[in-house]
């Protein structure tokens, strides 16, 4: 992998001598509280304005601040008007735009597309305070409201949109998001690297749209410049051949994707280009990917090179407030109350989850932070946050037990193209050892003020199983009575277009989570996550799931239904009815089955709440047509009853049984989010949480 150039190496901007602002400024009376007479670049975002390292904004306008520049921000501005986004005045080197930390689709619609009406990055959850494809209606504004200067995208909304991508609420292929925004460069996953070399070269006279040598960007261009090797994949019988490139070679070669309006039309042929896209995520051997959009070329540059450990201690050691900016006046930011107490400790997955967007958007190679830094962040919380009472609510990142792992080999790592490391099982390369995890539990909660240190992150439990040790100690120390766990599926189908492992592991990591559990004299239990509708899931697999649900007592309260994002490998399989994750064939027989209509995707959803009696009558009508009316029934082996309480489901009322109380509550399990169990009081009035097995 080539050398990347280090984060905190370059001469600071003349700017520097203004120091750290206690905040990011958001208007013009707190620059001149700074002393400033212009910013050099203004953020504009989706969120409210937290500083906070969990924030984009906040890492990028720190990190911009480190290197010297003024930053402002601009925080959910009224997007009807050009006027707002002119508050901080014309920034000197170029406006940051980006949505948030949510898509801002993801952020505003429900997987059936209903309107939220809320939003846990705005203050008070007030919905409706971003645009919808809000890097495009900012970046338009922007432009409106100083038209010669330069716009940078950043952020996940633009990074998963980067390319011809489905998109789910419209239902069709849309155009990249630098098309469509008339920006000037896309900065596209983790974007340190990126803009920090794109402001040092703003700042000497270059303009963001002549930049096209920077990693982790994608631009337009007129057309492949010469010196340039084009590898064409634009057909769906290349990828039988696909064309060998000698290493080094890799840096003047360029892979020609599908044009935008060839996917558009061709949903096979838009399986084959995802297909292309994720062989080239390896920054130890990927390629620059081109494709036509009218008569431009998008042109993406190989993904940026992870940060190293001191880079990582350097980002997350900036003088951040962390806290909402005072504007906000005590208003509640939930985003903000989640994640105060907790620190991030590494970043990227290499689990290569199909529905998930991590792996497109960090990477698959772990960067994980020194244990002086993380435990030095635990002490900023413990001595500066306010509210803290020593309960660290976690130490993880987009998963719990990924710290410190990598390939045993560099030069392996820097070789493959395997789209996950743990599926279809973990990979003899991987050093999974959890030692240096277990050793930063322990010196966090042995940390004087530090009463518990709580795990909220999912636990890779494939990985888990590895190590009992990692078990023991998270069983012991780490569960506040209640684990979240991800098995998303019981059924091999599913699983297999998921890339998740079967539920046999699952059980694996139960029988460990117990022993331990017991052994530590706790009463502890895990709460599974589950996925109805997703590509591959037939009416069998989710009838099966909810017999597993029954026989083990789980009730779910709130369900989590596929959510196409965009760019993520499922997405294409829900569009196309292909499976990327093999070579697409024109006239290949196998097809993914996919859950589209709206009563079907409801089905499914109901099948994991089969204790729900409004779902009842969906419910039997579903089994007699799948042959299986033997599950309705009283009994114990019978999925949902034969009668239907008053005034429950479309049946309610005629002939149903009247005055039955179930004293089986639900309990929460929710994707996304905090678990929530409801509790019963045990004999000697202890609480304990409901849940009892099912009859």
């Amino acid at each position: 992998m080539p050398a990347a150039k280090d984060l905190f190496s370059y001469r600071p901007y003349w700017a520097q001598r203004f120091g750290p602002a206690p905040f990011l400024p958001t208007s013009q009376d707190e620059m001149d509280l700074l002393g400033w007479d212009s910013c050099d670049i203004v953020i504009v975002t989706g969120d409210a304005y937290v500083d906070h390292p969990s924030f984009g904004m906040a890492i990028v306008g720190r990190l911009l601040e480190a290197q010297g520049f003024r930053v402002g921000i601009i925080a959910q501005p009224d997007w009807t008007s050009a006027e707002p986004f002119a508050a901080l005045g014309q920034p000197n080197l170029f406006f940051g735009v980006t949505g948030g930390n949510m898509d801002s689709m993801v952020n505003r619609y429900t997987s059936d597309r209903r309107l939220r009406h809320n939003d846990s990055y705005t203050p008070n959850d007030e919905g409706g305070k971003r645009p919808d494809r809000a890097v495009i209606v900012y970046a338009q504004r922007c432009r409106e409201a100083f038209k010669e200067v330069p716009i940078v995208l950043g952020g996940i909304e633009a990074s998963l949109r980067r390319i011809a991508h489905y998109d789910y609420w419209s239902d069709k292929v849309r155009r990249s998001i630098l098309v469509d925004a008339k920006a000037d460069i896309l900065v596209y996953g983790n974007g340190e690297r990126a803009i920090v070399e794109i402001a040092h070269r703003v700042a000497k006279g270059e303009k963001p749209r002549d930049m096209t040598d920077i990693r982790g960007t994608a631009f337009l261009r007129d057309a492949v410049p010469e010196g340039w090797t084009e590898l064409d994949l634009t057909s769906i019988e290349d990828d039988a051949a696909r064309p060998r490139v000698a290493n080094d070679a890799r840096e003047t070669s360029v892979v020609r994707l599908p044009a935008f309006e060839q996917v558009s039309g061709d949903p096979a042929l838009y399986a084959h280009a995802s297909r292309q896209l994720h062989h080239e995520s390896n920054p130890g051997n990927a390629r620059a990917l081109v494709q036509r959009h009218g008569d431009k070329e998008l042109w993406l540059n190989p993904p940026p090179l992870p940060l190293s450990t001191p880079e990582m201690d350097g980002v997350y050691g900036l003088p951040y407030a962390r806290a909402p900016h005072p504007v906000y006046k005590g208003a509640r930011l939930p985003a903000w109350e989640m994640i105060r107490f907790s620190v991030n400790i590494m970043r990227g997955c290499f689990g290569g989850c199909t529905f998930c967007s991590i792996t497109e958007h960090e990477g698959r190679i772990i960067q994980s932070r020194s244990e002086e830094s993380i435990l030095r962040e635990i002490e900023q919380i413990r001595d500066k946050v306010e509210g803290f009472t020593g309960v660290i609510s976690d130490l993880g990142g987009p998963t719990a037990n990924m710290y410190r792992m990598a390939c045993k080999d560099r030069k392996i790592e820097a070789l493959c193209r395997r789209p996950s490391c743990v599926y279809p099982e973990v990979c003899k390369n991987l050093n999974a050892d959890h030692d240096p995890l277990i050793r930063i539990y322990r010196k966090a909660r042995e940390l004087p003020g530090i009463k518990k240190v709580l795990i909220a992150s999912g636990v890779r439990y494939d990985l888990a199983v590895q190590s009992p040790a990692y078990v023991k100690e998270l069983a012991s120390h780490h569960v506040g009575g209640y684990l979240k766990i991800a098995p998303e599926h019981t059924e091999a189908g599913p699983l297999s277009k998921m890339m998740k492992p079967g539920i046999g592991t699952y059980d694996r990591f139960k029988t460990l989570f117990d022993r331990f559990s017991k052994e530590a004299g706790k009463e502890q239990y895990l709460i599974p996550y589950f996925i109805a509708a997703h590509p591959g899931t037939t009416d069998e697999d989710m009838m099966n799931l909810a017999l597993w649900l029954k026989r083990n007592g789980f009730r779910a309260d709130q369900v989590q239904a596929f959510l196409p994002s965009p760019m993520a490998v499922a997405t294409a399989m829900y569009h196309s009815g292909r499976n990327p994750l093999r070579p697409i064939r024109r006239h290949d027989e196998e097809r993914v089955v996919t859950v589209k209509g709206l009563r079907q995707r409801r089905l499914h959803k109901a099948f994991l709440r089969y204790h729900d009696a409004e779902n009842w009558p969906m419910l039997r009508d579903a089994l007699k047509r799948m042959g299986r009316a033997d599950l309705i029934g009283p009994g114990k082996q019978h999925l949902v009853p034969a009668w239907q309480p008053v005034g429950t489901g479309r049946a309610g009322g005629e002939g149903a049984r009247t005055g039955r109380k179930h004293k089986d509550q639900v309990f929460l399990t929710q994707h996304t989010g905090l678990p929530r169990v409801p509790e019963r009081r045990g004999a000697k009035g202890r609480a304990k949480p409901r849940l009892e097995k099912g009859r």
